[in-house]
């Protein structure tokens, strides 16, 4: 008989995989869990005979059954929030005056470097179990509220901490080319020599997994990001970008030619920088809590991006100033109805897709050898997962093999 630690009957299955069903659908399945992975996913009737009288059963009667769901970009590591300046735009004040009375990203940069390990760690604490209900198990997270090396390596040490002590898995990402500090003010170039510097410096403790820039008009050139890649490079640290969000600089480009993870936002992006990344292998994150934030009306290129079959993922882009939404499934529903996905596609962008985004080929997808991530939801369809937001449908939620209770 196999051996399993625990075993989920009677369920639907959205694998995720491509076994030429919607979804990946099986109905009537089954999923077993050995040592954090997934030992079986596949109908019930083809379950290895094991003792039912000594292995954990859950019935799930007819619940749908995904793969944890994937935040792949979010800034979730920061202090304070900027309501005040959401409040002041809707009076009628510009960014330049917002920025003029101590606002923007430079509030949320003194906001972070003034707060404690511990403030941070709360703070993040609550936005990871909000993201948790709703059937979250993997995270990336940011720094670059920081904007020195002792600040950005408090953020990265207080993301570390979150993955050592809540159960969601996280992935660290240095960005300290995400602005220009004040006090290198004009000197764009030489805060770039002084990222890369701290990139070698947080490597070395083991506190990055991948390396993201700001590419744009109002963040860091191409040169100056290509020096940054290159440190990443050397450093044999994986890459990625905000790029094209705000114009086309060709920072998608820059990303494929280091076969970088991902492009993320990408609004602007045009049919060479599409071809780029599907030639690299690059995915496309699309962030449509910021698109709806900031009242954008340049839509990402979905049909180019499907003719060249690049693998679209959708992330939250958790932060204070331009998308301060702490739910992937109110993303779900943005991309349907903002970028016109599928409902399918939005799935596949925080599963499958999420997974590729973060360079992990070990989750994503409802597949034997793969980590033991799923959620068991109430629902009639996976659609409905995006179809409706608000009510809470996750019953069961496992991560790395163990059933994780809900926070409250």
């Amino acid at each position: 008989m196999t051996e399993f630690d625990a075993v989920w009957l009677n369920a639907q299955l959205a694998t995720m995989t491509e076994n030429g069903q919607p979804y990946g659908t099986i109905s009537d399945g089954a999923i077993a869990v050995k040592d954090g992975l997934i030992a079986y996913a596949g109908p019930k009737a083809g379950l290895p005979a094991f003792d039912a009288l000594s292995t954990p059963l859950y019935d799930v009667a007819g619940q749908w059954v995904l793969p944890g769901l994937i935040d792949c970009h979010t800034h979730l590591v920061y202090a304070g929030n900027r309501a005040n300046e959401f409040e002041m735009r809707l009076q009628g004040a510009t960014y330049q005056e917002i920025a003029a009375a101590g606002g923007g990203i430079a509030s949320t940069v003194r906001a972070t470097r003034e707060a404690s390990h511990e403030h941070l760690f709360t703070l993040a604490k609550d936005r990871l179990n909000a993201l948790q209900n709703e059937g979250v198990t993997t995270v990336e997270i940011k720094s670059g509220y920081g904007l020195d090396l002792a600040s950005e390596q408090k953020m990265l040490e207080v993301a570390a901490l979150l993955d050592e002590h809540h159960p969601i898995s996280i992935q660290k990402t240095f960005l300290g080319a995400h602005a220009l500090p004040v006090e290198y003010k004009d000197k764009a170039d030489a805060y770039i020599e002084q990222v890369c510097q701290m990139l070698a410096v947080l490597q070395q403790q083991g506190l990055v997994d991948a390396v993201d820039v700001f590419c744009e008009g109002i963040g860091f050139s191409i040169a100056q990001s290509r020096k940054v890649f290159a440190a990443a490079q050397d450093l044999g640290l994986p890459v990625k970008a905000h790029a094209e969000q705000l114009s086309n600089l060709g920072g998608s480009a820059l990303v494929a030619e280091f076969s970088g993870l991902s492009a993320d936002h990408i609004e602007f992006l045009d049919e060479a920088g599409v071809a780029a990344m599907a030639k690299a292998g690059t995915v496309a994150v699309l962030l449509p809590g910021a698109y709806y934030f900031l009242r954008e009306t340049q839509l990402p290129p979905i049909a180019l991006l499907r003719q060249y079959q690049v693998p679209m993922a959708i992330a939250s882009d958790l932060n204070p100033g331009t998308s301060p939404f702490c739910s992937l499934q109110l993303m779900l529903n943005m991309a349907c109805t903002l970028f016109r996905l599928t409902p399918e596609e939005a799935l596949l962008g925080v599963t499958r897709h999420a997974a590729n985004a973060l360079g992990l080929n070990d989750r994503g997808v409802l597949a034997a050898g793969m980590r033991a991530d799923f959620g068991c939801y109430a629902i009639s369809q996976p659609a409905e997962l995006c179809y409706q937001f608000g009510v809470k449908s996750l019953r069961q939620l496992v991560i790395g093999g163990k059933l994780c209770r809900l926070a409250v």
